[in-house]
């Protein structure tokens, strides 16, 4: 194994274990002493990958998280026939892997949203693109099944979705998304 590729092992473990902390316990929850603990990486190598810090690192860790859902949802855009058909598969999978994880673990983005997009600008800006790419891809699927108004209903769709996660996690139960599911599929 050469050094570039254990290099982007350690900082992939980095940014996982980041992932995992923010989404448990938030911005403040992933101590940084926490993100070297879980991952196993040397302290050095934080730094060295993440010369801005702390910020920096959530950052990353958010856009990736980003990425890898946004992704699952253009897999599943490719086999579903139609908006609603997307829309109730990715929330049966975000309802798995919430429950899964012991209500600990529902969007990657809506933590650190909450505690630090009015107080830290790169973090609110980082939000604010991995939303932006979400809604944009249901927007794209909306417009594709000939909807009207497809940006509207796009950042609905998110909303609810974001809002049944959020319900889900405080109750620790699956009726929240399940309710959503069925007013998105009326919507629809």
């Amino acid at each position: 194994m050469d050094m570039g590729q254990k290099g982007e092992e350690t900082r992939g473990r980095l940014l996982d274990a980041t992932r995992d902390l923010i989404e448990s316990g938030g911005y403040f929850g992933a101590g940084l002493n926490q993100v070297i603990a879980t991952s196993g990486a040397p302290r050095g190598s934080l730094y060295f990958h993440f010369p801005g810090g702390k910020d920096q690192l959530v950052a990353e860790s958010v856009r990736r998280a980003g990425r890898e859902i946004g992704q699952v949802v253009q897999d599943l855009a490719e086999t579903a026939p139609d908006t609603v058909t997307l829309v109730t598969a990715v929330l049966g999978l975000l309802g798995d892997r919430l429950e899964a994880s012991g209500w600990r673990k529902g969007c990657p983005v809506a933590t650190v949203a909450l505690e630090m997009a009015a107080i830290s600008d790169p973090l609110q800006e980082v939000c604010s693109e991995v939303y932006g790419s979400w809604e944009g891809s249901l927007r794209d699927r909306l417009v594709a099944d000939g909807h009207p108004e497809a940006a509207d209903v796009a950042v609905t769709v998110l909303a609810l979705i974001e809002g049944a996660l959020l319900l889900a996690r405080a109750h620790r139960s699956r009726e929240p998304l399940d309710r959503v599911s069925r007013q998105i599929t009326a919507l629809l």
